[in-house]
């Protein structure tokens, strides 16, 4: 059964953190997956995760950094989602161990990077944030179906609303423009989650995406500090100009979707501020586009992924 892409009425808003989500919440027994789980909101996931009993286990990039800054609160291991090759060797190694996996969380990703080519000569934005996590859903699907009633959760942004998949230029071969290859990552995040919790939910996986508000993390390494004072985040000393999320904050939808018993039996759909969103076309507006919900888009970014990964779940 599809769930209605509208407002729940959690109890929860802009404001609620990780650790209020997961209040009285014993996760003991259960395991995490949660990529980018040692930075920014990453590691506010991690931590509310842990301190609620799970297992965390982080796939990190840079290895010593993650081991560093989560100590004894989580495994780490190995992965870079640019390089399906490392994805492969993590999926394996991971597999190997015979553990189920309870819940997924797809956290990591870079933000308007400068043109950046990987693999084949994707668009690094792209490759990274989608097709990354793609295959390491496929390739870890086995366990996630023998976790009964596992949870993925994929990432996006309201930067969603800078492009659709552009399905004549998925690689930007006519001219790179970085925020539109954000948007178009953050789109196909959201197209995944749709796709995949349709494939899924007979054997009890449900997928969920979500915007986790606007916070000031590392996610902004690639900006200079005047294109923000330009965007108006902050002024030219460095101060927020508006209410940016803490952490803490920005975590907390993630960790709602993976979590909330007020979302059993339910799936596919796009939250923001522990809630299901609504559906918009206004510019400004919070909310997801039409476009980054069309299940026939998603149908189709599905078997495109598949075969530029050369994985999917069967």
């Amino acid at each position: 059964m599809t769930t209605p892409q509208h407002k729940i009425g959690s109890g929860f808003g802009y404001t609620t953190t990780a650790d209020e989500v997961l209040a009285g919440t014993d996760l003991t027994g259960r395991l995490a997956i949660v990529t980018g789980g040692y930075s920014g909101i990453g590691i506010e996931t991690t931590r509310a995760l842990a301190k609620a009993g799970a297992h965390v286990v982080v796939p990190a990039r840079r290895v010593e950094q993650a081991r560093e800054a989560v100590g004894d609160i989580a495994e780490v291991d190995q992965l870079d989602l640019g390089d399906l090759d490392s994805v492969r060797g993590f999926a394996e190694r991971f597999l190997a161990t015979g553990r189920d996996i309870d819940l997924m969380i797809n956290s990591a990703g870079i933000m308007a990077c400068p043109e950046t080519r990987v693999g084949p000569g994707w668009e690094a934005q792209f490759a990274t944030n989608h097709l990354g996590h793609f295959a390491l859903v496929a390739r870890l699907w086995p366990r996630l179906v023998t976790g009964g009633g596992a949870r993925v959760v994929s990432v996006s942004s309201a930067g969603h609303r800078n492009s659709d998949i552009r399905w004549d230029d998925l690689w930007f071969d006519l001219g790179y423009e970085k925020w539109a290859a954000y948007g178009q990552a953050k789109t196909a995040n959201v197209l995944f989650a749709v796709e995949l919790d349709r494939l899924g939910a007979s054997a009890g996986v449900r997928a969920f995406s979500l915007h986790p508000g606007g916070i000031l993390t590392p996610l902004q390494r690639h900006l200079p500090r005047g294109e923000m004072v330009e965007r108006g985040w902050i002024d030219e000393n460095g101060t927020p100009l508006f209410e940016f999320k803490n952490p803490a904050q920005g975590a907390a939808t993630q960790v709602w979707a993976a979590t909330s018993p007020q979302l059993a039996g339910m799936g596919g759909v796009y939250l923001e501020d522990c809630d299901i969103a609504e559906v918009t076309t206004e510019q400004d507006a919070p909310g997801v586009r039409p476009y980054a919900i069309d299940p026939a888009s998603a149908r189709r970014l599905w078997a495109l992924s598949a075969e530029l990964t050369g994985v999917d779940l069967t």
